[in-house]
């Protein structure tokens, strides 16, 4: 059975650390603790009188002031891990935790989970060949030194930097070491934790290089266990939940995520709220609980990502350089049919070939294996297709040999909408306004990752008026562009107002469009 010595490296609420320190150890798992010296030294002498008589409680046999982006944090992890490492000798598992953690799992289900998983949990990816760094310094980070701390002596920081750029003061990675980066949020094996506390005493060049790196707690641990361990008992995630906002900063949660965490594939959350009192009640009841069953679903990334997204639709007037002077031609006619159900737009275009024989494309800008034909490679990606998109219809049309093609689009695409109707050439638009059903909108949800088959209903009912607004807004914002040549086809049209929307729309006579429009199934999902 697992047994889970938590390594806390705080420097503030003693309170908080206290019951947390007791929530966690109550059920038998253990919890070495890093007070940073810089913090107040009653704060500290509150948090050890109050567990002194708790034997699941250890404390770093060294105190060291820690500031952000120094090596002093990973020391203070160091001086933790050891201590955990000589006090629990029975401990299997080493859990980095902070003081805004919390456990979203029973520890019931956490040591049946470790039990289960004979791995190493650290999110660790090739430093140079990756992107986990998004902005900011790369190799700057290594191959020069950086001994002052960049948010309270910035001045020395980046003097110190400027020096040795302009004087080339460089230096080599050692060259046995192929550095790796990651959440410092990690849970390491016992024998895992013995190779590198031996490898520490061993290697001290390797502690020295890594001592005058900016922020090391991202590439120390990160690197050495993808030295000391097979790669196939490591797998390359954290297994404490938490996301940051596009501004870098860590997204905090409150007490209505409850339900939302418990769903996530993880065994922590970082960061809860101070104020989210009756979350921190729920989960701390939690980790002692017994038989509580998890439905996992893990959406909290791509539904964080898809409602902070809805705040951020922006359209961009300026033409690409590319585009300036690019037309399909004056003579031509674009055709667009534009849908969220993809299935029924793909079976009214279907139906349109058929009747009409004009060459049909499905959604060339949203599916990457719409089938096109070889236009040199700029077909190849939906990233080139949108970048080139009007030389990519131009060739279409080309290569079909016509003034007149239909393609689909989706909602979502209105700045492609905007872009093909100011150009020279005629552009029409079919609307395709269909029911959206809670089972549809269920569908889309799974399809697009925003929900699992173990999301609970309670957070698909939350969930879906989001959506349901979501594409009406869509719409809404077509409908607002007024489009010259816009036609709507209704799933509660009649036969009559669909016949004319889409003799509108092709410039057919009547008795065809009549044909498509009476088409079975035409709206069926």
């Amino acid at each position: 059975m697992a047994k889970i010595a938590y390594l806390l490296l705080c420097h503030k609420d003693p309170d908080a650390i206290i019951r947390q320190a007791e929530r966690l150890t109550a059920v038998g798992d253990c919890m070495a603790i890093h007070f940073d010296r810089s913090a107040d030294p009653a704060a500290y002498r509150k948090i050890t009188n109050a567990l002194a008589d708790n034997p699941n409680v250890t404390f770093a046999r060294k105190r060291i002031r820690c500031g952000w982006g120094e090596w002093s944090l990973v020391e203070a992890t160091l001086h933790a891990l050891r201590a955990a490492a000589e006090d629990f000798p029975r401990a299997t598992h080493f859990y980095m935790l902070s003081g805004d953690c919390m456990a979203i799992k029973s520890a019931e289900y956490a040591h049946q989970f470790l039990d289960e998983h004979d791995q190493d949990f650290i999110e660790s990816v090739d430093y140079f060949n990756s992107d986990w760094i998004k902005t900011g310094w790369k190799e700057e980070r290594l191959i020069y030194r950086h001994w002052f701390n960049e948010r309270t002596q910035r001045k020395l920081f980046y003097a110190m930097f400027n020096v040795q750029k302009r004087l080339g003061l460089t230096r080599r990675i050692p060259a046995d070491l192929q550095i790796y980066i990651g959440s410092q949020w990690w849970c390491l094996r016992r024998r895992t934790v013995e190779f590198l506390l031996e490898f520490v005493k061993q290697r001290r060049d390797v502690v020295r290089f890594f001592r005058s790196t900016w922020i090391p707690d991202e590439t120390f641990f990160q690197t050495l266990v993808r030295h000391l361990v097979p790669e196939a008992e490591i797998e390359s995630r954290s297994l404490t939940f938490l996301m940051f906002t596009d501004y870098g900063m860590p997204v905090t949660f409150y007490n209505d995520h409850y339900d939302l965490l418990l769903s996530q594939n993880y065994l922590f959350a970082r960061k809860i709220s101070p104020e989210a009192l009756d979350l921190k009640r729920r989960l701390g009841l939690l980790y002692a609980a017994k038989s509580v069953p998890f439905q996992i679903s893990n959406e909290g990334r791509s539904l964080f990502d898809f409602l902070t997204g809805r705040g951020r639709i922006g359209r961009r007037f300026a033409t690409r350089f590319w585009e300036t002077e690019a037309t399909l031609g004056r003579e031509r006619e674009l055709l667009i049919v534009i849908c969220k159900k993809w299935d029924v737009a793909k079976r009214v275009l279907e139906r349109v070939g058929q009747v009409t024989n004009l060459p049909t494309i499905e959604y060339l800008f949203s599916e990457e294996d719409t089938p096109l034909p070889d236009l040199g490679g700029i077909q190849t990606t939906l990233e080139k297709r949108t970048r080139h998109r009007r030389a990519l219809m131009r060739m279409l049309f080309d290569y079909y040999e016509t003034d007149r093609l239909i393609v689909c689009m989706d909602p979502a695409n209105l700045d492609l909408l905007h872009d093909f109707a100011s150009d020279r050439s005629i552009t029409r638009m079919l609307e395709i306004e269909c029911h959206l059903s809670d089972d549809y909108l269920i569908g889309h949800a799974m399809r697009s990752g925003l929900a699992g088959d173990q999301t609970s209903q309670e957070t698909l009912n939350r969930l879906l008026p989001t959506i349901r607004g979501a594409m009406l807004h869509e719409i809404d914002l077509i409908r607002d562009a007024q489009f010259e040549h816009y036609n709507c086809l209704r799933e509660t049209g009649d036969l009559d107002s669909n016949t004319a929307a889409l003799g509108q729309f092709l410039m057919i006579p009547e008795e065809k469009a009549r044909e498509i429009a009476q088409t079975e199934r035409l709206f069926a999902d």
